[in-house]
């Protein structure tokens, strides 16, 4: 047995990568063989990982699962470093199976997630399995987050856009989960999609949020020495005026429904519409909407200069 010494620790880092604790774990594990190390780092999914993981991963996709019964489904965001990946079979047929995964997963958050067993190889973890995924693909990844949705009273519908750039879930509560139901879901799924809401109702907007913005829009007219000079109530009555028009943009419900024949009717008189069509109770819940790489840094580089700096390789 050969002793592992800084030195070969060093030298497995500089051949393969591969963390400094990773690599002399492997070096003891295989009773410092040089060529066995390797393997181990490599079956471990750690060789090669660690030089892409400095590397900007705001790409990728979004995808869901909703299980067969509709009660439950799950959204997840995974990134790669350009979108020339996101679109590869290989990462999506993975980000397929880390949906999988997460729907059914206990994990509180993505540390637990990474620490479990991956289901498609439980001898390794879902870290281990996202870093040899790194290796194989050859630029860094990341599973950024997912949430799951559940719903015992009804049905909840997914949909993806632009080939997984957004992804949504809508939660339904009904007494009848039907075609039409569905297709209402789907709808209001792309509504969200298009038009981003941030809230489901108005009543899960709050007195702070509306306190700040009568602030906002008084410091706003104040400043307007035409506007400033109109009686209080006059004032006031355009503030409250311009927080409705807010609401009917940030709130899905109060939003025009975007499919709306005359232009006006509103998602909630849609849902209605339905409801009264199926002889339903039907009342949209929640919603869950992830973009790909929201609020994260992106790349400034092009696609031409990412292949000229490949060929220089």
């Amino acid at each position: 047995m050969a002793a592992v010494t800084a030195a070969l620790v060093k030298e497995l880092r500089e051949m393969t990568g591969a963390g400094m604790m990773d690599c002399k774990k492997a070096l003891t594990a295989t009773d410092g063989d040089m060529d066995k190390a390797v393997d181990f780092l490599r079956e471990k999914g750690l060789a090669g990982a660690q030089k892409k993981a400095g590397r900007i991963a705001a790409e990728g996709i979004v995808d869901t699962m909703v299980s067969e019964d509709g009660k439950s489904a799950v959204i997840v965001e995974v990134n790669a470093e350009t979108d020339f990946v996101a679109k590869n079979e290989k990462f999506r047929n993975y980000v397929a199976e880390v949906a999988k995964q997460a729907l059914t997963t206990t994990a509180a958050d993505m540390d637990a997630f990474f620490a479990e067993p991956w289901a498609g190889d439980p001898a390794l973890t879902v870290k281990e399995e996202l870093s040899s995924m790194i290796s194989v693909i050859g630029e860094n990844m990341n599973i950024r987050r997912f949430q799951q949705v559940k719903e015992d009273n009804g049905v909840i519908v997914s949909y993806i856009h632009a080939g997984g750039k957004i992804g949504v879930l809508v939660d339904v509560e009904t007494n009848v989960v039907n075609d039409a139901v569905k297709e209402m879901a789907k709808n209001v799924a792309m509504q969200v999609a298009a038009l981003k809401p941030l809230y489901t109702n108005s009543k899960e907007v709050s007195a702070d949020y509306i306190a700040r913005e009568k602030e906002i829009l008084l410091a706003q007219i104040m400043n307007d020495p035409k506007e400033a000079s109109k009686p209080e109530k006059v004032i006031q009555g355009m503030i409250q005026g311009r927080i409705n028009k807010e609401l009917k943009e940030i709130v899905l419900l109060d939003q025009v429904y975007v499919k709306a024949e005359d232009g006006k009717q509103s998602v909630a008189k849609y849902v209605e519409q339905v409801a009264k069509e199926q002889g339903a109770k039907i009342a949209v819940k929640g919603f869950v909407r992830y973009e790909t790489g929201e609020g994260m840094e992106h790349k400034s580089e092009n696609f031409a200069e990412e292949v000229a700096k490949q060929m220089a390789k």
